[in-house]
């Protein structure tokens, strides 16, 4: 009976595993075709007509190596800045006391029920106020508060026994010596974990950077890849391919790191 299980659970699981790989393959596929045979319906390659030229011409237009370059330097600057930040707020919450402590957690929180749409306008005023319209600090200010890494570090703060705390501070250490030397080393999961989150949003993010950037060598890759797209024509060859190198960055993170980012998952679990 056990075995029988075993195989339903694992014939489900490699239909699920399709499922997924299949827009995946298309999207490859798709990406070394002509654009007159993208949307042949054919899902076995046809050597003859693929082709490097996609590459070769996404590559040679101004704006894309630009675009990716402005993509990196705004996920590696926020994922930086909101692993310093966060991790220092997590070890607030979770390991000093002082008035309101639970009330200003609360207060993070519910920053995570608002959807972006709706602060999305007053984080334009704000920035258009500051002067820095127009710019990569536009985009990368207002992505660098983030509750869902406040709570992961909180979180796993919370697990580390008291006494671990309690001896350092008897050898001497300052509450920030405790949190570089001991408590940042032993989250290294949960760090990796939240730096690969972090950097996979903000290389995919869209609509931030298309609103508040207007000029063409600010274009973040998912702002260049919509430009592919021209009035009367779409150029879909262009497009997929320049998605398949947007891609590429992600993907090399999750199989470099999948066994933190495994880690981090099996010890994110809350604590109060």
């Amino acid at each position: 009976m056990k075995n029988r299980k075993r195989v339903v659970l694992n014939i489900i699981a490699i239909m699920i595993a399709l499922l997924i790989i299949f827009p995946i393959y298309i999207l490859v596929l798709s990406a070394f075709k002509p654009n007159s045979e993208i949307f042949n319906l054919s899902l076995l390659p046809d050597f003859s007509i693929l082709t490097f030229e996609n590459f070769v011409q996404i590559f040679e237009t101004d704006f894309f190596f630009r675009s990716m370059l402005n993509s990196l330097i705004i996920s590696v600057t926020i994922t930086i800045a909101a692993l310093f930040f966060h991790s220092m707020s997590g070890y607030a919450l979770a390991k000093l006391h002082f008035p309101g402590k639970k009330l200003i957690f609360g207060w993070f929180m519910s920053t995570m029920m608002i959807p972006f749409a709706v602060i999305m306008i007053p984080l334009f005023i704000i920035v258009r106020g500051m002067g820095i319209l127009n710019s990569l600090w536009a985009v990368i200010l207002p992505l660098l508060p983030n509750a869902y890494g406040i709570f992961l570090y909180r979180q796993f703060f919370l697990d580390i026994p008291e006494s671990m705390l309690e001896a350092a501070k008897i050898d001497g250490l300052s509450h920030f010596g405790i949190f570089s030397k001991i408590y940042l080393p032993l989250s290294k999961s949960i760090t990796v974990t939240l730096a690969i989150t972090f950097f996979v949003t903000n290389w995919n993010t869209y609509l931030w950077p298309l609103i508040v950037t207007q000029k063409q060598d600010l274009w973040t890759i998912q702002v260049a890849l919509a430009n592919f797209k021209g009035e009367h024509t779409t150029a879909w060859n262009l497009i997929l391919a320049g998605a398949v190198v947007a891609a590429l960055p992600t993907v090399i993170l999750f199989f470099v790191f999948q066994k933190y980012i495994r880690e981090g998952i099996k010890t994110s679990g809350s604590k109060e």
